[in-house]
C-alpha cells in the first residue's frame, strides 16, 4: 500500500512535467523500498507497456507515426531487449546500479539537447500558403524513409541499441530512440515523438517478458506502480499549464539527473 501511495506521487510529478520518469521511479523502488533492482528493472518495464498504448494509440490517430520505421525499429529493439534482461542476470548489483545511472545521465543530455537544441520545424512565415501544410523537412523526409539500405541498416542499429540499453538497465530509452529517428532516419520532430511510442510497446513488453521468465517480476508491485503512476498522473497532467514551458523543459531534463543521483546512494 505505501508503494501505490508513492506512486501516486510520483506519478503526479511526472504527470506534471510530462516525464516518463521510468529511471526515477527505479531509483525510488531501490533506495526506499529495497527492491532489488532486477525486480525494479522489470517492474518498470512491464509497466511502460501499459503507460505507452494509450500515448501510441493517440499519436496513430493523429498521424504521427510512421509506421514502417516503428515496427521494425521496435521489433528489432524487442529482441535486443529480451537479450538485455539476460545481459543484467549475470551482472553483479553494484556494477547495474553505476551503469544503469550513467545511462540515465546520457538520457537526461540528450533530452536537453532535444529540448534545447533541436528545434521543432516550422513553415517560414513567407511560404506560400499552399505550401503551409507540409513542412518541407517532412516533404523531403518521406520518400528516404520508405526504401533503401540505409533506412534498414539505421533501423536495426538504433533498435539493437535502445533495445539492450532498456533491457539491461530497465529504462524507456526515449531520448536515445527519438535522437535516432530524428539523426538517423530523418524523422521530423512530431513524427519521432509519436514513432517512439509505438517503438518502445514491444521493447516493453519483450524486456517484461525476459525478466519475468527469470523470476524477476512482481505483478503485485507491478499494479501498484501502474495503478499508482497512472493516478497520480491524470491528476498532474492537469497542472502543466500553470508552470511557464521553460521550467517544464528543465524539470524534465532534472528528474532522470535525480534518478541517476539517487542510484549511487
Amino acid at each position: 500500500m505505501l508503494v501505490f501511495l508513492f506512486m501516486i506521487f510520483i506519478g503526479l510529478l511526472l504527470g506534471f512535467i510530462g516525464a516518463g520518469g521510468s529511471g526515477f521511479i527505479i531509483s525510488i523502488l531501490t533506495l526506499v523500498f529495497g527492491i532489488p533492482i532486477q525486480t525494479a528493472f522489470g517492474t518498470s518495464l512491464a509497466a511502460m507497456v501499459f503507460t505507452t498504448l494509450s500515448g501510441a494509440y493517440s499519436h496513430f490517430r493523429d498521424d504521427n507515426i510512421v509506421l514502417k520505421a516503428g515496427i521494425v525499429v521496435g521489433l528489432v529493439g524487442a529482441a535486443g531487449a529480451f537479450a538485455g534482461t539476460r545481459i543484467a542476470d549475470v551482472l553483479p548489483v553494484s556494477d547495474l546500479k553505476w551503469l544503469t545511472s550513467v545511462a540515465l545521465f546520457l538520457s537526461a543530455v540528450l533530452l536537453g539537447v532535444r529540448l534545447f537544441i533541436i528545434k521543432p520545424q516550422h513553415t517560414p512565415q513567407n511560404a506560400d500558403n499552399s505550401d503551409a501544410k507540409v513542412p518541407a523537412r517532412e516533404e523531403h523526409s518521406r520518400p528516404v524513409l520508405l526504401s533503401g539500405p540505409q533506412f534498414w541498416a539505421s533501423s536495426v542499429l538504433i533498435g539493437l541499441v535502445t533495445g539492450l540499453l532498456s533491457g539491461t538497465f530497465g529504462i524507456g530509452s526515449t531520448p536515445f530512440i527519438q535522437i535516432g529517428l530524428l539523426t538517423l532516419i530523418g524523422l521530423t520532430l512530431r513524427q519521432a515523438v509519436g514513432t517512439t511510442m509505438l517503438v518502445i510497446l514491444p521493447i516493453a513488453l519483450a524486456g517484461g517478458t525476459g525478466y519475468y521468465s527469470i523470476g524477476d517480476l512482481n505483478f503485485t508491485l507491478l499494479a501498484e506502480v501502474v495503478l499508482g503512476t497512472t493516478l497520480g498522473a491524470f491528476f498532474g497532467a492537469k497542472l502543466t499549464k500553470i508552470a511557464s514551458p521553460l521550467f517544464l523543459k528543465v524539470a524534465m531534463v532534472t528528474v532522470p539527473v535525480i534518478g541517476s543521483i539517487l542510484l549511487l546512494l
